[in-house]
């Protein structure tokens, strides 16, 4: 042991390394997250594998919907006003009418589960995912059962084949469809549940990015994203309303809402993000703009550096999940990933531009 007294640099750093040590020793409280019933339509996934359901959906909806769109040729235009005759416009109004329609029958929902309770999501989730998944599994079926006889030629084998491949396909779809909802409502199963979750998701995304044009897909995402910011974050706001009546018995709600954000804000208390929930809207609407990305510019580059952009907007969402029980989870990832769509179809029109006016200089 020295002798020598501590100078007052040392006594400073002293302090600091005591500081430290302290505020090292306080244990935030980690408020838990299960509150949401196991029958809501979400993924749920360790934090460090968020990317994993994304890639998944964007994906296998992209394949579904180019092989809709180019390879077998089947270009319907989806909306309520052709873009073909009003441009831009049209996709406006048709933006205006999805967000519309999503508004009114959230607050449907809302009614009646504060009327007959939360359970009645059960009945309600059960009728709109059996519809969806009946009807776009034989659709799309229907395209691959298409492209895999396209080429064969016209024999009677063939054509018996193809019937009775059809009515395999129809009973097929019925089954499936029914295991697949007793299986969501019956099953404590997480793996069960979260690939009905993608199965959906992937089925709406791929259907949206083969229906909707440039202007209108636009619209239908700022405009579902803006709604998704106010449902979730407004006092008022539906999905908020859901997940309170849901979460009503958990932890936080023993705390004022003024003592949450202050104990929130300050950093001793916080969620726990080690496992989280994204939701099959999410996951649709993210399909839809990476499958109409693929279709619109035809580049699977494209393609690519959108879905990096929506991951990467997902990412920065998570990271404000450990001050709020629940975060809109289309915003960022949306307005990124159209931002890039836009920004790398620009700049890859202009390079291959570029490139063919020097071929045709030089050569």
């Amino acid at each position: 042991m020295s002798d020598i007294p501590n100078t007052p640099n040392e006594i400073n750093v002293e302090r600091k390394n005591l500081r430290k040590t302290m505020d090292e020793s306080k244990s935030e409280e980690i408020l838990d997250k299960e509150f949401i019933p196991h029958f809501f339509p979400t993924y749920r996934i360790s934090r460090k594998l968020y990317p994993l359901p994304i890639l998944i959906v964007v994906i296998c909806a992209g394949l579904l919907a180019y092989a809709t769109y180019v390879i077998a040729g089947i270009q319907i235009e989806g909306g309520y006003v052709s873009e073909a005759e009003y441009g831009a416009t049209a996709g406006l109004i048709n933006g205006l009418i999805f967000t519309a329609m999503a508004a009114i029958s959230s607050f449907i929902i809302i009614f009646v589960v504060k009327r007959k309770g939360i359970d009645v999501l059960k009945y309600i989730f059960g009728g709109v995912f059996g519809f969806i998944s009946f009807f776009l599994t034989l659709f799309f079926g229907q395209i691959l059962l298409y492209l895999y006889f396209y080429n064969k030629p016209e024999t009677e084998a063939v054509i018996t084949s193809y019937y009775i491949s059809y009515y395999i396909l129809l009973i097929g779809t019925g089954i499936l469809t029914t295991l697949m909802i007793y299986k969501y409502f019956t099953t404590f199963s997480l793996f069960t549940k979260n690939l009905i979750v993608l199965y959906i998701g992937l089925l709406i995304g791929a259907l949206l990015g083969v229906m909707m044009p440039l202007w209108t897909t636009l619209a239908v995402l700022i405009g579902i994203s803006c709604w998704d910011i106010y449902a979730v974050k407004a006092k008022r706001g539906p999905i908020r309303n859901m997940i309170d009546i849901a979460s009503k018995d958990s932890l936080d709600d023993k705390l004022s809402e003024e003592e949450l954000k202050e104990k929130l804000e300050s950093g001793e208390i916080a969620y726990d993000t080690s496992k989280l929930e994204i939701g099959i809207g999410d996951l649709a609407f993210y399909s839809m703009l990476t499958s109409s990305a693929l279709i619109l510019t035809g580049s699977i580059i494209i393609m690519i550096l959108t879905s990096i952009a929506i991951i990467i907007g997902t990412g920065i969402t998570i990271q404000g999940l450990k001050k709020n029980k629940i975060l809109p989870g289309l915003p960022i990832s949306i307005f990124l990933g159209i931002g890039t769509m836009l920004l790398s179809w620009y700049i890859l029109y202009n390079v291959n531009f570029m490139v063919y006016f020097f071929e045709s200089i030089f050569y």
